[in-house]
């Protein structure tokens, strides 16, 4: 029996039962839910980062998506209030779409 010990979606278990084998899951408290989003995160990122075509990184930044929109949560916030303060930083110090590289400032 493979062992995962990881965040998971919430289907998951669903369909590990419609495929008629068992499985074992917990329900974390919340600082174990807070650090297993954190290594989810960074889970994902990487398998963006490795992605090797548009339709796989579409998918892992869609998977990366869904834990920001849970951690807004968690924080208090919103993922309207994160796309606000988003905006906002665009407005005030631009984006990132002129592919500007900063190479050097002179003191």
């Amino acid at each position: 029996m493979p062992i995962y010990n990881k965040l998971v979606r919430d289907r998951i278990p669903e369909i590990i039962e419609k495929s008629e084998k068992s499985y074992e899951t917990k329900i974390l408290d919340q600082d174990e839910y807070i650090k297993s989003l954190k290594i989810k995160l960074q889970e994902e990122l990487q398998e963006y980062l490795t992605s090797e075509n548009d339709q796989e990184a579409a998918e892992e930044l869609a998977d990366l998506l869904e834990i920001i929109y849970v951690l807004s949560k968690i924080h208090g916030s919103s993922i309207k209030q994160v796309e606000e303060i988003r905006r906002q930083k665009a407005d005030e110090r631009g984006s990132f779409n002129e592919k500007i590289f900063l190479k050097s400032v002179e003191d």
